[in-house]
């Protein structure tokens, strides 16, 4: 199987995961809809529009954050093909998981001359760094919101994973199969060893000696305040993105940082669920509001509206990109083309 139908067949999955996700919430509350409907006139579009624009200053800070890690590397991206790199490749997650890192660092490669795996080794350690950051909110969350986590965990996760277990262990037949998907798996990691050692060799050995000079790149930045600053300020800005949108709504204006945090941290996670959080991020978010005590119909709108007004605004921008950055390199590819 190739790996473009690999990632065709990833797509078909997660945007199928998405699309049930999304049927299942409407369902829900279909009964509702007209009181939705006036949820959404109602609401206050001037936090909304603040949100969006805190949105871009955070999609702003990544560009301007790559350069930090670009630079020890030895090559440098122009702002406005950083900005746009960064604006596509969000576009593009939005078609398959994980294509944006690649859509990035192919326009980089393009117009600014920095080579494909150095780019690739640089976003890598972004995602790393932010990772890192990701796990900092957990521990933050944990401590602000213990009892409320402790509650959520056992709702959502630990009583049914015991009830599950317990059915499985109940049921002889339920209980081989698992076993031998358990024993499937742990011989397939075992046969495939020897093709991941292969891979540390040849071509892909060079590739990911690229990647080791991308990842290296933190370590030799000249300016490791500013990049802390930055790398902060871009969570920052995800994190009063969605705090403002509070404010859209009466059902959650009263809600506060520590809510806003739990709603972060467990929203980021939904996104890994379906192409841009489509489905997942609402159906996780309501689920958490509800839990908070928000009413219904406001828990329904509030992530439909934070999650379609990113939409909207990486759709645009990121179009507009596409648009642009061959304009703004036309003299580059006339000298290439010379």
């Amino acid at each position: 199987m190739s790996k473009n139908t690999r990632s065709v067949i990833q797509f078909v999955v997660l945007l199928g995961i998405g699309i049930l996700l999304v049927w299942l919430s409407f369902r829900s509350v279909w009964t509702e809809k007209e009181r939705i409907l006036d949820s959404f006139k109602n609401a206050d579009y001037f936090w909304v529009g603040v949100s969006v624009f805190i949105a871009f200053l955070s999609h702003a800070l990544r560009a301007f954050r790559w350069k930090y890690l670009l630079k020890p590397a030895g090559y440098s991206v122009r702002p406005g093909n950083a900005l746009g790199a960064v604006l596509v490749g969000y576009f593009a997650n939005y078609g398959l998981p994980r294509m944006g890192e690649i859509t990035r660092c192919t326009l980089v490669t393009k117009y600014d001359d920095v080579p494909f795996e150095v780019a690739l080794g640089t976003v890598i350690t972004e995602r790393i760094v932010d990772m890192l950051i990701l796990i900092a909110i957990f521990f933050v969350t944990l401590f602000a919101q213990f009892s409320q986590l402790k509650d959520l965990t056992a709702t959502y996760i630990y009583n049914p994973m015991v009830a599950k277990m317990q059915n499985i262990v109940a049921n002889p037949t339920n209980f081989i199969i698992v076993t031998v998907l358990l024993i499937l798996f742990a011989v397939g990691l075992y046969l495939i060893r020897k093709k991941v050692t292969g891979l540390l060799k040849g071509k892909t050995g060079n590739i990911i000696k690229g990647f080791g000079k991308g990842l290296s790149s933190v370590k030799d930045i000249e300016h490791k305040f500013q990049f802390v600053f930055l790398s902060l300020a871009i969570w920052a800005s995800y994190f009063y993105s969605l705090y403002v949108c509070f404010f859209a709504f009466s059902g959650t204006a009263h809600l506060g940082h520590s809510e806003c945090l739990v709603l972060l941290l467990f929203g980021t996670l939904g996104v890994l669920f379906s192409p841009g959080g489509l489905g997942a991020y609402p159906a996780i978010v309501t689920a958490l509001l509800v839990y908070y005590g928000v009413e219904e119909i406001a828990a329904f709108s509030f992530p439909w509206m934070t999650w379609t007004s990113q939409f909207i605004l990486i759709v645009s921008m990121g179009l507009l990109s596409l648009i642009l950055l061959p304009v703004f390199n036309k003299s580059k590819e006339k000298d290439v083309v010379s």
